[in-house]
């Protein structure tokens, strides 16, 4: 595989047939971009994100992780971690989060690439330039793939979707925080950070 002489500013869908390894090669030979892949084979490119959106990101990716480090109840993945969906499928969630047991039930080598499965907890942070309705199909395909919960927070609507398996989503408007639930016992997303 050779490198994309490209350069982009907002995301490029092309409809090519590669089998898990070859997207495994463009995805590592071309490390500057972040790559999707949907369920029915389209590869989905995108430029880095812009300097507000990456340290918004790593704000809610650090309080989930301060928090999984004191629970230990499972593992924190940024947005660079690839997950193979069960439908096919290569997403990368801007965070999640994957309880312990599903983690160690995963063998050495599933672990070192895109770890095939759904993570339990995922949220998408949309930049200002992201589609919203494409961030909505991309939630409703967690959901369906078997994450438990997921969170869409829309920081131009300054709302937040709440995605949870057989239930309508559930909009939050302007909260300060957001709980974890059942799923992530006793996690609290502080938003003024994000906001």
């Amino acid at each position: 595989m050779q490198t994309l002489p490209i350069a982009l500013s907002s995301i490029l869908e092309l409809k090519i047939d590669l089998t898990d390894e070859q997207f495994w090669h463009l995805c590592q030979n071309n490390r500057d971009y972040k790559f999707e892949r949907t369920a029915s084979g389209e590869v989905l490119i995108m430029p880095p994100t812009g300097s507000e959106t990456g340290r918004r990101n790593v704000k809610i990716t650090t309080q989930l992780d301060i928090w999984n480090s004191q629970s230990n109840l499972g593992e924190v993945f940024d947005s660079s971690t690839g997950f193979q969906l069960p439908n096919g499928a290569n997403r990368s969630p801007d965070a999640s989060w994957l309880s312990r047991a599903r983690w160690d039930n995963l063998s050495s080598e599933e672990k070192e690439g895109f770890a095939p499965i759904c993570p339990d907890f995922v949220i998408e942070l949309r930049s200002r330039t992201d589609s919203l309705n494409s961030l909505q199909e991309k939630m409703q395909e967690y959901i369906q793939n078997g994450a438990k919960l997921g969170w869409l927070i829309d920081r131009k609507n300054r709302q937040i979707e709440i995605y949870r398996p057989s239930q309508d989503v559930e909009i939050l408007e302007n909260p300060t925080t957001i709980s974890g639930e059942n799923i992530l016992s006793g996690f609290v997303l502080d938003l003024t950070y994000i906001w």
